[in-house]
Order: structure tokens, then sequence, then C-alpha cells
């Protein structure tokens, strides 16, 4: 039955067949024994023009247009400013990075016998692509084509990875990439400094580079500031009492970041501070970043702050409330028989069976 079945297929399959039922051939292609239609499916495509199979490129489904570009890819059938230009654009990112490198080596072979614009078609979508790690393939490329001090206006991309690869063409040219972010992180009062120049010290500085982030930390634009929290977190140099009042910044991203790098020194942040913070009348970020802190820190204090979120306006933190207690147990150095623990778990009662309630008051030492 099997072999009629792919009979059949075989007979009934051309180029406009195939285009018609590609869909249906990939989704069952990777079960059991479809591997058959998969090849005869590629084979019958490979006859397909540039123009009959660009009727799969805009296809929905990512799976057909992967297996889509990926033919047009070995048949050559696509030009390397037109591989480019779908590596910026698709929203998949297997389809990003197929198109981009077919286009930057369809770019090199064509430099290599003397075609030195090649390149100049192929970098300039993917140099303004959205997706980073289009970005950094074209970056990259920068050095090969001859135009590596363009890579420096990258050293301050909002992406890591873009940043990384910046910073490898600039050092190939002979220049020093930490030499430009000192220069930049410098003017402190620079409204236009990119915040991606700010982790980008961090990220190829010393501990010495931590002078220039911390006047950084009161710097107008949101995203300076975050990036200042989070560089001096990777230098390692974040000073408690520095940090603290960024707890209360008005900017969620900056808060986000104060909490992660507080989470170390959770128990030394004083506990009536932090749960002043996660009332009601503080903005959202603020009860978020304080009770991350609480929970954090554990014992009776992070015990004491869930059950006073569980009434929370915001649905999410009542469910993160909700689940902290539900996962609470006496700290090892808590002291046992404490009354609040008990009155604290009766109010959340709901939240545990009979059984589950008693073994934790249990654990507490607080009876039945």
């Amino acid at each position: 039955m099997r072999e009629l079945a792919q009979d059949l297929l075989r007979a009934a399959l051309d180029v406009g067949s195939a285009l018609e039922l590609a869909p249906l051939i990939l989704r069952v292609g990777h079960r059991g024994r479809g591997a058959v239609g998969l090849d005869l499916l590629g084979r019958t495509l490979r006859r397909a023009s540039h123009g009959q199979l660009a009727v799969l490129f805009s296809a929905p489904d990512r799976t057909v247009r992967r297996f889509a570009y990926r033919l047009a890819v070995e048949g050559r059938l696509l030009p390397p400013a037109e591989l480019a230009r779908v590596a910026a654009q698709d929203q998949d990112t297997v389809v990003q990075d197929l198109c981009a490198t077919a286009a930057l080596a369809a770019c090199a072979d064509l430099a290599a016998r003397g075609d030195a614009e090649a390149y100049e078609s192929v970098l300039a979508p993917l140099l303004s692509a959205r997706n980073p790690r289009t970005r950094s393939a074209g970056v990259t490329a920068l050095r090969r084509a001859g135009h590596s001090q363009q890579a420096e206006r990258f050293l301050g991309d909002r992406s890591g990875v873009v940043r990384a690869c910046a910073r490898y063409v600039v050092r190939q040219r002979g220049d020093d990439p930490v030499a430009w972010y000192r220069e930049r992180c410098m003017a402190s009062e620079d409204t236009e400094l990119p915040p991606g120049a700010v982790i980008g010290l961090a990220e190829c500085g010393t501990r010495a580079d931590a002078a220039l982030l911390l006047p950084l930390l009161m710097h107008p634009v949101t995203g300076v500031r975050a990036r200042a929290v989070a560089g001096l977190r990777a230098l390692d140099c974040g000073d408690m009492e520095r940090l603290r009042p960024l707890l209360d910044d008005a900017a969620a991203a900056v808060v986000r970041e104060t909490a992660v790098s507080l989470l170390p020194h959770a128990k030394e942040l004083p506990a009536d501070w932090l749960l002043e913070r996660t009332d009601r009348e503080r903005p959202r970020h603020v009860r978020v970043g304080a009770f991350r802190l609480l929970d954090a820190r554990g014992g009776i204090v992070a015990l004491r702050a869930a059950v006073g979120l569980l009434e929370d306006p915001d649905v999410k933190l009542r469910a993160w409330a909700a689940q902290s207690v539900q996962r609470w147990h006496p700290s090892p150095d808590g002291r046992r028989g404490d009354p609040e623990v008990g009155e604290l778990l009766d109010r959340c009662r709901h939240l545990f069976s009979d059984y589950v309630l008693r073994r934790r008051k249990w654990e507490a030492g607080v009876g039945s």
C-alpha cells in the first residue's frame, strides 16, 4: 500500500501541483516514512523557475518558506541583493541566517573576480536590519568589503552580538574600541549618548571604568540609566547604597536592573524599607522590584510581603505572590513558634490543602 501511494504521488507531482501540495507534504514529511515525499518534492521543485518558486517565498508557514529559500539558494536563483533584502525583512531566524550567509558568500565570489561593488547592494539592507543576527553578519562583512571604518558606529548598537562583531572589526583595523567607549561615557550629560555605548564599556573595560558609569546612574535618558546599572553589575562594582535609590526610579527598566543587582544583598536591605515599596500606592514596577528582593530574602519577611500582595490590584503580581506563599518554608535560622507565621498562613489557607497547611505550621512550630 505504501509503495502504491508513493507511485501515485510520483505520477501526480509536477511543478504546478508541487507548489500547491508543498505545505501538506512538508507537514507530513517528518513523520514516519515521509522522507520519500520530501525527496520527491525537492527534486520536482528544483526544476521550478524563480517566478514559480516565489509563490512559496511569501507562504505564512515558515517551514514552507525555509524549504523554498533553501532550494533557491542551492539553485542560485536569487541575486545577492535580493537575498540580503530577505534576510533583513523575513521574520524567521532560519531564513534570515540562510539568506544572509548566501548573500555574503555570493558577494565574496564576485569580489574575488574583481567586482568590488558587489558588497554595496548587500551591506545596506543587512546593516539596517532589525534582527541583530542579520545586522551582525553585515557588520562582520564590513572588513572584507574594505569598509572597516563603518563598524565604529555599531559599537553602541542596542544588541550585544552586534557590538561584539563591531569590536572585532575595529580591533582588526588596529583601533581600540575601549577608548571609543570611554570617550562617549565621559560625556555624562550628553542626551544623545547611546545606551549601547554604556554597556559596551562594561563588556570590554575594566573595574576602573566603573568611575565613568557611576555618574550615568543619574542620566536623564532611561536606557542610559538602566545600562549603567547593568554595566556596574557586569564589572562587579555595584554599590548597594548608590543603587538603593534607583529602586524608586520612574522607569521600569531601571528598577528591573536595580533589583537584579541588589539580589545578592537582599538580606542586607532594610525589610521595612522594602515592604513600604510593596504598598499598592507605589507604581507596579516598584512593587515588583521590591517583592523580588523580599522573596529572595526568605523567612517571615518574604511570607509577610507575599500575603500582603495577595490582594494587589495587578493580577500577575497576585499570582506571583500566591506562588511564593505556596513554596514558602521556614528559614533554618528563623524563630520557631512565631505566632505571626500561624496568622499569616491562616490568612491564605485557601492556597493549601488541609494537610499541606498543617505541615507548614508544624515546620514553623506553630502547632495546628
